[in-house]
């Protein structure tokens, strides 16, 4: 283990204890690999504002698992991924799904290729394209979205990739009721939820949207 990152388990133990996640060694041992990644690579790419190890695991690694109970399907593509959030927390703890991390940014997707390598993450792809460009010859039954933009724009970008029956979760702060009233035809919000994430301090929604 990286000793930079050893000292970060038991805030992490204790956060997704909090959290009713089942974690065993082998996870938190991952995810501590992934945050060393992480820090190490920040340093020279700048893939995240937040410098603070233990603000790391609080606003990365645990608020990406509040979004764990809304995460439907074998298929799931996270949009607008960055350093892999909440994909890489996401596929660590689901190994049985399938996870493709898709940002615009070739820095981004270098770091996320080292990490799949390093880590030996074999249920994620990243792929380097703009969202509303990026087409599958399957459909993803999740579509993800952390902060990425507005719901308006996450429905017209992204839309194409949802399956029939599949859904748009976008993770957000205060509740975007402006946004909300926005949507494009055809969508409505199934679900608008508050989640709470351990240590961090602020409004966090989940938001569920589906064909109409």
């Amino acid at each position: 283990m990286n000793t930079d990152t050893e000292s970060l388990r038991p805030l992490l133990s204790r956060g997704l204890e909090r959290m009713a996640l089942a974690a065993d060694d082998a996870l938190i041992e991952s995810l501590l690999a992934y945050l060393a990644e992480l820090i190490r690579w920040n340093k020279a790419y700048n893939l995240t504002a937040v410098r603070d190890p233990q603000e790391m695991v609080i606003r990365h690694l645990l608020d990406a698992y509040s979004v764990q109970p809304y995460i439907c399907g074998p298929r799931i593509i996270d949009v607008g991924t960055g350093a892999g959030l909440p994909g890489i927390p996401l596929a660590l703890a689901n190994p049985e799904q399938f996870f493709v991390l898709l940002d615009s940014n070739g820095k981004k997707v270098r770091f996320l290729q080292h990490v799949v390598g390093a880590l030996g993450i074999h249920n994620v792809t990243p792929v380097q394209s703009r969202v509303a460009e990026y087409k599958e010859d399957a459909w993803f039954d999740t579509v993800v979205c952390r902060a990425f933009t507005s719901l308006a724009e996450f429905v017209t970008n992204s839309g194409h990739l949802a399956a029939p029956e599949g859904r748009l979760v976008a993770m957000k702060g205060k509740l975007p009721t402006e946004e909300l009233a926005s949507l494009p035809e055809g969508w409505e919000v199934q679900a608008a939820e508050p989640v709470a994430v351990p240590g961090l301090e602020g409004d966090r929604h989940v938001l569920v949207i589906r064909r109409a």
